[in-house]
């Protein structure tokens, strides 16, 4: 396992060794004592998720607020996504930056996600399977989020506005400097 810093605070790409021959590969996916070894981030994952999307989706940017916050690993299973983070704690020296990365069934990298950043994903291709790995559980009313398209934090999805699949509700989300993290 190689683990690389990002430009979060916190938050680190994590890119498994991967054994290939012809029958096909293998590879650990986790591995708790490694990954605290190597992120001295010590994390208890206590529920996975996984969703299935169509090209074009965006999902996000969301976290959990308050007692209820999550920490993240995330990978893709099969296509690809562009995932992005945006700090939104406040005592962070990386409050209000983002970081994207691109996750996809070939690169097999993962990205762990500390508590306290917003969370997204835009789908780069049809039949995408993306899992996370969650250090707390989901908590409806500790949910929370940032419009994917906030001026402030002017990410770049790397799409048109009108390939774009957004839910209502994402499309509701307010903008950066409203949130309360």
């Amino acid at each position: 396992m190689i683990v690389k810093p990002t430009l979060i605070e916190g938050c680190f790409i994590i890119q498994p060794q991967l054994f290939k021959d012809k029958r096909g590969f293998f590879y650990e996916s986790f591995n708790q004592a490694k990954f605290e070894k190597l992120t001295h981030q010590p994390v208890n994952f206590i529920q996975d998720n996984e969703s299935s999307s169509s090209k074009g989706v965006l999902r996000g940017l969301h976290f959990q607020k308050g007692e209820f916050a999550q920490a993240k690993l995330v990978r893709v299973v099969k296509g690809a996504v562009q995932d992005v983070v945006v700090d939104v704690r406040p005592s962070s020296k990386t409050y209000g930056q983002y970081f994207s990365i691109e996750l996809s069934e070939e690169n097999k990298t993962q990205l762990f996600i500390p508590r306290g950043l917003a969370h997204g994903f835009l789908v780069l291709e049809n039949d995408t399977i993306f899992n996370y790995k969650c250090d707390n559980y989901y908590n409806k009313e500790a949910e929370s989020g940032i419009i994917y398209n906030d001026t402030s934090l002017a990410i770049d999805w790397n799409a048109s506005k009108k390939d774009l699949i957004i839910s209502e509700k994402d499309l509701l989300l307010p903008q950066f400097k409203e949130v309360e993290s």
